[in-house]
């Protein structure tokens, strides 16, 4: 017979630093692209220095931070679809693996080395499609490059989301 846990029981149990702040950083991931523009329109005197900072850091992961989104005019979003795709796809999967505890056929780390293999296949979309764009294939369109970002994510984050919360999920209640 298993106990029947409470909800204080949620409170007492040990937290999982590391699944917590993988969760933090994805959050802060999500986010910063999205908060930079208004953050750099804002008239208060911190906050133009803030969205400086996250669009740095957009500048150095993105390829092409210069075809982000206009969410607040002129300023763009940090980082363009391609990225944004790659990190919905990683929010995704991190939801999936809270929803059934990383047990299911599409977990990726399960299969060894095959798993990892094609881990890295899917994750080559994502500069498959920028090369494309540059060799003249196809111009840069939002659809199309959030889709293969997206598929990209999704790829990464069936393989590392059960491993990064492994230890929350064996705690979870049944």
């Amino acid at each position: 017979m298993t106990p029947v846990s409470s909800p204080a029981s949620a409170f007492t149990r040990p937290r999982n630093w590391f699944s917590f702040g993988a969760d933090f950083i994805l959050a802060g991931l999500m986010g910063g692209p999205l908060a930079a523009p208004f953050l750099a329109a804002a008239p208060l005197p911190i906050l133009p220095q803030i969205a400086a900072i996250i669009y740095f850091m957009g500048g150095h992961v993105c390829p092409q931070p210069e075809m982000g989104l206009e969410l607040w005019s002129p300023h763009l979003m940090a980082v363009c679809m391609r990225c944004y795709g790659t990190l919905l796809g990683l929010l995704v999967m991190r939801y999936l693996v809270g929803q059934n505890q990383g047990q299911g056929a599409y977990w990726l780390h399960q299969y060894g080395v095959g798993g990892f293999v094609l881990t890295l296949l899917l994750c080559l979309v994502y500069p498959f499609e920028l090369y494309a764009q540059l060799w003249g294939w196809w111009d840069y369109n939002n659809i199309v490059v959030i889709l293969f970002g997206l598929v990209s994510g999704l790829g990464l984050g069936a393989y590392i989301m059960p491993l990064l919360h492994r230890s929350s999920l064996a705690e979870s209640p049944e």
